[in-house]
């Protein structure tokens, strides 16, 4: 999976003219082959094995590149980021995070954007970004 990932995210910045640098491509492998979702100085840890003495802004470009084009997902209430679904070059999705094993599953109910762009237009508020997590336990450990 995390081939397939980095092949059509290397792909898309190739065919859009964006630099894939090897600490950005090696912060995505860490990223995607996660179980869980990661934080940034777990990402630092990691990519102290590939690289010698990676420092924080090293990390943390990393990760705004990737974030800015979609390729990653924040998740606030953790402080961590996993990989977008391979079938997706997005924002605005919602997430369901087991609160026992860590698990995040990423899911695209179209209509809760526009619901929530509607409702902002109704208060006369223009949402930028947005973020919906639900909080739960996963079937795996129910």
């Amino acid at each position: 999976m995390t081939h397939k990932i980095l092949k059509k995210i290397s792909d898309y910045c190739e065919d859009n003219k964006l630099r894939l640098t090897a600490p950005r491509a090696e912060v995505l492998k860490i990223i995607a082959s996660s179980k869980k979702p990661l934080g940034a100085y777990e990402i630092l840890e990691k990519l102290n094995k590939v690289f010698k003495n990676p420092k924080p802004p090293t990390v943390y470009r990393s990760i705004e590149f990737l974030q800015k084009n979609n390729f990653i997902h924040r998740i606030e209430s953790l402080s961590a980021y996993v990989a977008c679904d391979i079938d997706h070059l997005h924002n605005n999705c919602q997430f369901m995070i087991c609160d026992d094993c860590g698990n995040v599953i990423e899911t695209h109910q179209c209509e809760i954007p526009q619901y929530i762009k509607d409702y902002a237009i109704k208060k006369t508020f223009k949402p930028s970004r947005w973020n919906f997590e639900i909080h739960g336990v996963c079937a795996e450990c129910n």
